[in-house]
């Protein structure tokens, strides 16, 4: 038997093949890659598109995961997306260098084959490839490729639950919109640059959203493992980032963000990660940067796992969709309603809450708490009827206009206190 008989034989030829470059790579590139890394582990891989861009270039979703095919009931969703402006290249590549990552680190390396086992990773790595292949190495400053081929910023191209956003939906957009609502995402990070912090909801309301302590430490998660991001001081004109986080709206207002979409519209918690001061920097740099954001991204995934999850069954133990639940004190814009397998999944702190689950004609409550997660496994809890219950209505659209006219009024007499603060402050420097 030859030495590379031998190899095939026991599995390891993978790990022979010349490790990914530190370079860009354009979409031609990313594709062959992708579909290299797919052919190569296909037990633990899928390589899906979830549509195209305006110049007709795929945007291509890479998922790790031990079932990767298709959701499993209580294995969480995770999706990290980067590249939404297309002169924001650094995300594109640490995204590449994380699927090698966990691809040749599964089976060896204890940590990154219990994440891979319990959760399904999405990773998109370009969001805009028509802006990437009109910018260029190098430009730190410019907005040149920031677009999509229309000229819209994707990052303002979202539904937005403060202020109505009348630009029209891009296929970018539409693409990730449908991604999203075809998946039980949990939690989802957004790659940018330009800066180096980790930014946390509400983009578009300086209201206090009701995970804000899950949102703050998801944030100080990511930054506190990045030397350079946790610093507060790595880019010029950047000092005023307390341990490398911000909310996004106190740093500086977004209308039409993915990052709110996500967690209003889609019970999905998504934070905005500016990983370098020039966006789109020299190439010799790029193993720099994979280096101070590779504990992140593993730190960061784990997450999916803390806090509850669990289903809504009926009495007889069948899965009820779209019931309703709700934790004492967290009322959320948009309701939280299970999926068609009932699953609920809520990203919490440890501690003891009281939860109210309600199925049309019937509700239940439940005080629990939570421990510390351990095990990248979070705390399971079932909430099963035992009465007969009306199974919901589905129901479709985003959520209802009263609930948003309604919000839109709170969040402008607090933007108007805040207006009113800040004019006083700057009044009181002068």
């Amino acid at each position: 038997m030859t030495a590379a008989v031998s190899l095939i034989w026991l599995g390891l030829l993978p790990l022979l093949v010349q490790s990914l470059d530190f370079t860009y790579h354009n979409s031609s590139q990313l594709e062959a890659i992708l579909k290299d890394f797919n052919s190569r582990y296909p037990a633990i891989t899928y390589l899906y598109s979830i549509g195209k861009s305006v110049e007709g270039r795929d945007l291509w979703v890479f998922v790790v995961g031990k079932y990767p095919t298709k959701h499993t009931v209580g294995i969480p969703e995770f999706k990290y997306v980067a590249n939404m402006h297309g002169n924001e290249a650094v995300g594109r590549e640490i995204l590449l260098h994380l699927i090698e990552y966990l691809l040749t680190n599964y089976q060896s390396n204890a940590t990154v084959t219990q994440l891979v086992t319990n959760t399904r990773i999405h990773l998109l790595p370009s969001m805009n490839p028509d802006g990437f292949a009109a910018s260029s190495p190098n430009d730190c400053d410019s907005v040149n490729g920031r677009f999509n081929k229309n000229g819209y910023d994707l990052n303002r191209n979202f539904p937005d639950a403060f202020e109505e956003n009348k630009d029209p939906v891009q296929p970018e957009t539409q693409a990730v919109m449908g991604w999203i609502k075809s998946e039980t995402f949990v939690l989802s990070a957004n790659f940018h640059g330009g800066a180096m912090v980790a930014s946390y909801s509400y983009d578009n309301s300086y209201t206090v959203p009701p995970d804000n302590d899950v949102l703050m430490y998801l944030a100080q998660k990511y930054s506190e493992n990045n030397l350079q991001m946790y610093s507060s001081n790595s880019c010029p004109g950047f000092s005023g980032f307390t341990n490398g986080i911000t909310n996004g709206a106190v740093w500086y207002k977004v209308k039409g963000g993915m990052q709110d979409y996500n967690y209003i519209y889609n019970q999905c918690v998504e934070i905005t990660l500016e990983v370098s001061c020039c966006k789109y920097p020299d190439p010799s740099t790029l193993q720099g940067f994979w280096n101070d954001n590779k504990v992140s991204v593993i730190e960061y995934i784990k997450q999916v796992h803390m806090g509850i999850k669990g289903q809504v069954l009926d009495m007889n133990g069948k899965p009820i969709l779209n019931a309703i639940v709700d934790i004492q004190g967290r009322s959320r814009m948009c309701p939280y309603k299970t999926n068609k397998n009932g699953e609920y999944y809520f990203l919490l702190r440890p501690g003891t809450y009281t939860f109210k689950v309600t199925v049309s004609n019937k509700s239940m409550e439940k005080t629990l708490t939570i421990p510390q997660s351990s095990n990248l496994s979070a705390m399971t809890y079932n909430f099963q009827f035992t009465e007969q219950t009306t199974i919901p209505a589905t129901t479709s659209g985003l959520c209802s206009q009263a609930t948003q006219d309604s919000n839109r009024s709170s969040t402008l007499q607090v933007d108007l206190v805040m207006f009113f603060f800040n004019v006083l402050v700057l009044y009181n420097t002068l």
